[in-house]
Formats: structure tokens, C-alpha cells, sequence
């Protein structure tokens, strides 16, 4: 009689080793392969070693708080860029147009610091949702425009981002636009509380233009408000994903992760530039639309010619391409900002769960 049949559970003086039985082999074979595949780390949520959908919920929470930081950093320079678009005295008189430096040293001289944060409640109140449609209609669009891989290609990554950027220029942007370039162009000092201006803050001066001009103002230069958010978000969207895929084809450790913070910032940073080079003279015929007041009779492209004219006669063709530097300034490290953000918030999202937070 053998050790092993004696001993049912081995070890003993032959130093058999008691194997545990396997709960799987006593299934059926269907049910066996069933159970394998449920438990295998390729499930479906990952097959093909692609990463889970990211909830809607989750780039209208990043992109939001992504705006937010955006606008409170760099609206000064957004100011600058828009005194610079509006500036036709010094022309007129011969003189040399004044620089980024020099503009927001008038201001601050004129205006205080403070001078600089004009039209930034216009910003804030509107930052969040453009944000938050920004990035949500353009992961919407991604997917609409997939194939069944969920791969785009360039063209198609371009053609999410154009109609991301026309999107929120229609639901948030250009009447954001209009009441911002209204506060921004008012020369009105801070520090004194009897120069009271027209438009006392955002709220105050949408009223006013809605009382005055009615609500169809607040879409003043909206086709070319589309225009210049459609291309900026189409050649950033495009410059930034094509920047990624190459960080991570270098760097495949970062394939189902996201890339470190400070490269996500310097991707930003250089797709954000591209942008305004892309459509500066349509930037600067928009500021000049929005800050006209309303007139009795004049079409949307009767007041796009005269702007475009008067500017190209009286001023020169530089003149369309003002406050660009400063723009640049303000764009590009925003969307350093703005990506950095969306990256950090949206990998927090993925990894908390909360009945409080809907990620």
C-alpha cells in the first residue's frame, strides 16, 4: 500500500506534496471558458488595449475649472490685445503705434493695475461654460466622427475641433465677447469713484446693450466670432493631439497613462500659438465690430465691409494683425494652462468615485 493512499494528505515519510483540486475543472467546458474570459485582464472594458470612455460629465468638469484658471491668469493680456486692436488716434496723428510694453503702461497709469482686469466678470461668468462645451462637444464630435476603432485620422481630428470651436462660439463666446470688449475699451479710472462709466460691470452692461440695442447685439460679429474660435479650436486640437501621439510613440510608458504635467504644458504651449497666427485679421475686424454700437439699417455684411475697408485704407494692411504678440502671449500659455488642467482634473475624475461628484 503506497504513502500516498495512506496518507491522504501526504507529506509523510516520501515527501509527497498535497495539490488543492482546481474549482474550474470541475465546471463544464462551456462554463470553464466563460469564467476565463470574465476573468482575463483583457476584458472588454480594455480589449484591444484600448482605454475606457471618459464620461461626459467628466470634460465639462475639467474643461471647466480649466477655463477658470485660464481667464484669471492671463486677461490682462487679453486687455492689452484688445486696446491695441482698437487704437487709430496715434495713426491718425503720424505717430507709431504703442507696443504690448507700452500699452499696458498707459493703462495702468490712466486706469491703476486694476485697469488691466476690466471685463474679466464677462470672462468668469462665461469662462466655464466655454470651456466645459469646448471640451465636451469636441470629445462628442471625436466620437460621432470615429471609425469602429475609435481612431481618427488628422483631417477628421481638424474637422472635430472646427465644429467645437463654432459651437461654443454661438453658445457662450460671442456674447461673452461683446460685453467683454464693451468694458475692456472704456478708459475710465479705477481709483476714482466719480469718473463712473458706462457700463458699470457685466451684468450692468449686457442690460444696457440688450435696453439700448436689443438682444440681437450681443451676437454682433457672431459668423466671424465662429469663424475665429472654429480655426483656432481646429489647428489647436489638431497641433496638440498630433504633438501627443508623438510624445507617447517615444515614450510608450505613457501609452494608457497620462503624460507628466510639465509636457502636457509645453505641448500647450506650442499648439496654443498656432492659433492666432491663423486668424489674427479676423480677430481684430471682430473686436472692431463688437465695439461699434448698434446702427439703424446696416447689415452684418454691410458693417463687416466698412470695418474691413476703413482699416485697410486709413491704417494699412499691419493694421489687421494688431495686438497679435500680445494675443500670442495670452493664448498660448493658456492653452498650456487650459491642457495641463483638463489632463490633471480628468485623471482625478478617473480615479475618484463619489455620489458628490459626477465623474
Amino acid at each position: 500500500m503506497s504513502t500516498s493512499t495512506s496518507k491522504p494528505f501526504g507529506g509523510g515519510l516520501t515527501g509527497d506534496r498535497y495539490t488543492a483540486p482546481n474549482p474550474a475543472l470541475r465546471l463544464p467546458a462551456a462554463d470553464r471558458s466563460k469564467d476565463a474570459s470574465s476573468s482575463s485582464p483583457s476584458s472588454s472594458s480594455s480589449a484591444g488595449g484600448t482605454k475606457p470612455k471618459v464620461p461626459l460629465t467628466t470634460h465639462l468638469i475639467a474643461g471647466g475649472i480649466a477655463g477658470l484658471a485660464e481667464s484669471c491668469v492671463c486677461h490682462p493680456l487679453d486687455t492689452i490685445k484688445v486696446r491695441m486692436q482698437l487704437s487709430k488716434s496715434r495713426k491718425a496723428r503720424g505717430l507709431k503705434p504703442l507696443g504690448p510694453i507700452a500699452t499696458a503702461q498707459q493703462i495702468i497709469a490712466r486706469e491703476t493695475p486694476l485697469g488691466l482686469y476690466k471685463g474679466l466678470g464677462a470672462v468668469v461668468s462665461g469662462i466655464v461654460p466655454k470651456m466645459a462645451i469646448r471640451f465636451a462637444s469636441f470629445e462628442a464630435y471625436k466620437q460621432a466622427l470615429g471609425g469602429p476603432d475609435g481612431k481618427l485620422p488628422s483631417s477628421r481630428v481638424f474637422l472635430a475641433g472646427l465644429l467645437a470651436g463654432a459651437t461654443e462660439a454661438v453658445m457662450v463666446v460671442s456674447p461673452m465677447e461683446v460685453v467683454k470688449i464693451r468694458l475692456q475699451a472704456q478708459h475710465h479710472s479705477l481709483a476714482d469713484p466719480e469718473d463712473i462709466p458706462k457700463y458699470r460691470n457685466a451684468a450692468h452692461c449686457a442690460y444696457t446693450i440688450v435696453k439700448e440695442e436689443g438682444i440681437r447685439a450681443l451676437y454682433r460679429g457672431v459668423s466671424l466670432t465662429a469663424l475665429r474660435q472654429a480655426t483656432n479650436q481646429g489647428v489647436n486640437f489638431t497641433a496638440y493631439q498630433e504633438f501627443k501621439r508623438l510624445a507617447i510613440k517615444y515614450q510608450p510608458e505613457y501609452k494608457d497613462v497620462e503624460l507628466p504635467s510639465w509636457q502636457t504644458m509645453i505641448l500647450g504651449l506650442v499648439s496654443g500659438a498656432m492659433g492666432p497666427f491663423s486668424n489674427a485679421p479676423i480677430d481684430t475686424i471682430k473686436t472692431r465690430i463688437q465695439r461699434a454700437s448698434h446702427t439703424p439699417g446696416e447689415t452684418a455684411f454691410g458693417r463687416f465691409k466698412t470695418v474691413t475697408t476703413d482699416m485697410f485704407v486709413q491704417e494699412g494692411p499691419k493694421a489687421f494683425y494688431k495686438g497679435i504678440l500680445p494675443r500670442v502671449m495670452r493664448v498660448a500659455p493658456g492653452q498650456a494652462i487650459v491642457f495641463t488642467v483638463v489632463s490633471s482634473r480628468r485623471s482625478y475624475c478617473e480615479g475618484y468615485s463619489s455620489p458628490w461628484l459626477p465623474c
